[in-house]
Formats: structure tokens, sequence, C-alpha cells
């Protein structure tokens, strides 16, 4: 498995994404690492369908990207046990070389949402996986997001609740930036800490919690402001709406 990570934009400008990765041929994954780190973006790559399936159950990706013909488990045995077990709809999109078109429309029927025949073409594929990850998120600006009472302003990097701007640092800005553009979503602890630290940081296994907890006191995440942030046992945190506790009458 090969992992990497930059919590930074990308080169173009859209942020960076966490992705899962179904690839056994070394060539091919080394290729893909290198477009991928280039690009700014999180992923892990996995060399079995078995060992893909084990981390899809466990952790939250923004996009998988797979292969057909792997050991064990192939590509579409993978898919069907996505869309079956994986409550997300995330986007998945097929990487092979198999290019007839019964296997291209078996795929699409299956759920897959699309397919790249190999060898890919850099900057196109880096585009489709843009296209896919942006329709699967809510329509909405990108400059400012908007969840009242809180105002998230991507441009300045400030956050404000009731119209007042509340002093965080630098992590916990990216981390409420994370959560405000996922509200809803059942993220992983590793998703988190890649999202805000990268991959490569080495951080105290408190650290994020302690993180968590600074924001929820800061910006008063609680019923009466109508969020919240929920953990799941041995899956991670949701950023959730509540009704507001002077609401209930």
């Amino acid at each position: 498995m090969q992992t990497s990570a930059n919590p930074a934009m990308d080169c173009v400008g859209i942020p960076a994404l966490r992705l899962a990765i179904l690839e056994d041929n070394h060539e091919h994954a080394e290729l893909l690492h290198e477009w991928l780190t280039a690009a700014g973006h999180s992923f892990r790559i996995y060399a079995s369908g078995e060992q893909f399936i084990k981390n899809a159950g466990r952790e939250t990706f923004d996009l998988m990207l797979i292969d057909w013909q792997v050991p064990d488990l192939d590509g579409m045995q993978v898919l069907r046990w996505v869309r079956t077990n994986v409550a997300e709809r995330v986007p998945v999109m097929f990487l092979t070389g198999r290019n007839a078109e019964e296997d291209i429309v078996d795929a699409l029927s299956n759920g897959a949402d699309d397919y790249v025949i190999k060898p890919p073409r850099q900057m196109e594929l880096l585009a489709r996986i843009e296209a896919l990850t942006r329709r699967a998120k809510p329509a909405g600006s990108d400059e400012v997001l908007e969840h009242p009472p809180y105002r998230v302003d991507t441009v300045s990097r400030v956050v404000s609740v009731h119209g007042t701007d509340v002093p965080l640092t630098h992590k916990e800005y990216d981390l409420v930036l994370f959560l405000f553009s996922n509200v809803g979503r059942l993220v992983s602890r590793g998703h988190l800490e890649e999202a805000v630290w990268g991959h490569g940081g080495q951080i105290l296994s408190r650290t994020l919690d302690t993180h968590l907890s600074r924001i929820r006191r800061k910006l008063a995440l609680n019923p009466k402001n109508g969020y919240r942030i929920t953990p799941v046992y041995s899956h991670g945190y949701r950023l959730e709406r509540v009704k507001r506790s002077d609401d209930a009458r």
C-alpha cells in the first residue's frame, strides 16, 4: 500500500481530495502516485480487492479509482461490494485496460460513475476526477460557506458566528473548513488528520481530539446554534445539523 497527502490546494486551485485506488501493477501505481502527488491529492493504493474493501469499510474517501483485473476479487466484485456496503454514495471510476463496449456498459450499469481506458492521459484523468467529485458535492459558493449562524470565508480564512469573527489558529481553521465543507458526512479520523496535517505529519494521538474540543468551545457548536460534532465509535466524526434547543417548545 502506498500513501501520499498534501492538505493544501492543488495545482489548479481545487481542494485536495482523498482517493482509494485499487491497482496491482507497480508501474501504473507509480504513475498515479506521481500525478496525484503533483496535483496535491491524498491517496491510498491497494494491490488486491481484499485489501481495498477492508479499508473502504472503515475509512472514508472522496473518490474510488479501481482497476478491473486484480488479484482475488476483481474490480466488478469490488464495485458491487462498495455499492452494497458503503452507505455514502462515493464516486467510483474504473481505470482499466478492458475496452470492450459490454465491459463499459456492465460497469456503468452496476454503479460506476466513469470509465477510463488505460493508458490514461494525465490532464484528462485529473479533470475527470475533479468533475466527478464536484458533481458529488452539494452546489454552493466555493468562496463562502454559509451555515447560519456560521460563515466560513475561504478567501480571508475567517470564521464568524452570528456575525462576530472568531480567532482561530491555522490548523483550527483548516479543521473548521473541512467539517463545514462536509456537513452531515461521516469522516474517519484518518481522513480528518490527512486533510489538516497531511499524511506525513507526525501528530500525537490526542491532537485531533484536542483541536475538535477547542473548536467546539470557540464556535459554540451545540444545539443552541443548531450544529454539533458527533463522534461515531470506531469510525470517526460527523458535523451535523440539529434542531436548535431554543426552538423547542
